[in-house]
């Protein structure tokens, strides 16, 4: 069963729009804004929010980690995959700065984007999405 904010039937809390490029996303085109990035090798994105909140998301191609920030300074919180061992490459910067980050700290790049959606849908993670808050 496919819940409303994957649909983006939902209203916005919130509107978003991606840093540095000034387009306005939206929960039914935030997947694919993100996936042709991906596809250009900008493995960064930062969306930030009519209130002010950010939403980091970087990848590897084939993972991600996506952090929700609530202002300038804040530690925030994060996706998990608990129970992920190994740690993965390539996670590159818009710096060019290469990361490597343990699996536990990423999600699946379909798991992010999940992810993404929802907060994007409703303000929040979803409620069965592993979270950790970093404050």
């Amino acid at each position: 069963m496919t819940d409303a904010a994957e649909t983006g039937t939902v209203g916005a809390v919130e509107s978003w729009s991606l840093v540095g490029d000034a387009v306005a996303v939206s929960v039914g085109s935030v997947t694919e804004v993100l996936r042709a990035r991906i596809a250009d090798g900008k493995l960064e994105s930062l969306l930030e929010s009519s209130s002010g909140r950010t939403l980091f998301v970087v990848s590897n191609s084939e993972r991600a980690t996506v952090m929700l920030l609530d202002h300038p300074g804040d530690p925030g919180e994060h996706a998990t995959d608990p129970g992920a061992k190994d740690w993965s490459d390539g996670f590159v910067l818009s710096n060019g700065q290469a990361d490597e980050y343990p699996d536990a700290d990423t999600v699946p790049l379909a798991e992010a984007f999940r992810i993404v959606r929802h907060i994007l849908a409703t303000g929040r993670p979803p409620a069965d999405a592993a979270w950790a808050v970093d404050r």
